[in-house]
């Protein structure tokens, strides 16, 4: 199926009821609906670990745990989401707006989480499934690392690095500092992104360059969207903030300013980035100027290489094409 030529992107630079997902969705629906209303988007764009929270300083010790920490993981497994094994279907038929979304994912069977961000269809199935592959830092003690493949029912098992064709282009993409994993963007371009998802908790100023050597890299669009929250977003008891003095709960300082932003695929800032609130920011992306963005880079193609990179690698070459559709 063709893809849509010219397609309306909005990036929602949000934050969820930390910790209660009943409540994070109903916050979602209404204001998925109020977007829609003002400009009807082809795709929106969730930041990562829009349900239920990005647990953003609370502290798991090394070396010993407490009731207290035991507790708090306890309410955030309890607001997890759970995705079933049968979950992934696919849909080409409706004119209503896809939808990007980062979630904590919770495992059918026990307590272990992922961090991961799922893609749904105008009519509301699954489209595809990415568990972050590396947790960074002390996300590592709260979330678990993703594989090369997904099960699925019936003993089948699905692609963790999914690039899928819908009739708004190519879309798949990676999470936060996944971004960093050159073999892991190197997948995707191979599988023909066009609409790149990298959805972030990460607020410093320099993910906007980053963001935008990727789309010069993959000659894709990339949608770089991250939550805006403050220590008011989060349960009263919430350690963190019950560690803040009273003056700087009255300040409500923000924990994550955002940096919401919508890159070309020659690095140009269509919209954003946006700073120190929750919104939206809009773009409308033409998919016919990737052509000529490809005219003197394409990643995968032309200027790809593989040759000589798989020289380097000591690998015959009968086995090139083979050896890197297993990167």
């Amino acid at each position: 199926m063709p893809s849509k030529v010219k397609v309306k992107v909005s990036a929602v630079q949000t934050c969820p009821v930390a910790f209660d997902l009943t409540a994070s969705l109903d916050k979602y629906e209404k204001l998925i609906g109020e977007i829609l209303q003002k400009d009807r988007a082809d795709l929106l764009v969730l930041p990562e670990a829009s349900l239920s929270a990005y647990p953003r300083f609370l502290y798991f010790q090394i070396g010993t745990r407490t009731d207290d920490n035991r507790e708090w993981f306890s309410r955030y497994v309890k607001s997890s989401v759970k995705v079933p094994l049968d979950a992934v279907g696919k849909d080409w038929l409706s004119d209503k707006p896809y939808l990007s979304i980062g979630v904590v994912e919770r495992s059918l069977v026990g307590s272990t989480l992922w961090c991961t961000n799922l893609l749904f269809s105008p009519m509301g199935i699954l489209l595809s499934k990415h568990r972050k592959l590396q947790p960074t830092a002390a996300e590592r003690i709260v979330w678990s690392q993703g594989d090369a493949t997904n099960p699925a029912a019936d003993g089948e098992v699905e692609d963790n690095l999914p690039v899928v064709q819908t009739k708004i282009g190519k879309i798949g993409g990676l999470i936060c500092w996944e971004n960093y994993m050159p073999l892991a963007r190197y997948q995707l371009y191979r599988k023909g992104v066009e609409i790149y998802t990298a959805p972030t908790a990460d607020s410093r100023p320099t993910n906007l360059p980053s963001v935008q050597h990727i789309a010069q890299e993959g000659r894709c669009f990339v949608i770089s969207v991250n939550q805006y929250h403050a220590p008011s977003d989060f349960p009263a008891d919430y350690p963190p903030s019950l560690a803040l003095s009273q003056s700087e709960k009255e300040e409500n300082k923000a924990w994550s300013r955002g940096g919401t932003s919508i890159i070309g695929p020659l690095g140009q800032v269509i919209a954003g980035p946006l700073w120190d609130q929750e919104g939206v920011i809009n773009a409308e992306i033409d998919l016919d100027s990737l052509h000529g963005a490809r005219l003197d880079f394409d990643v995968a193609g032309h200027y790809s290489r593989h040759d000589t990179m798989l020289g380097l690698l000591n690998l015959p070459a009968a086995s090139a094409e083979e050896a890197f559709q297993t990167i």
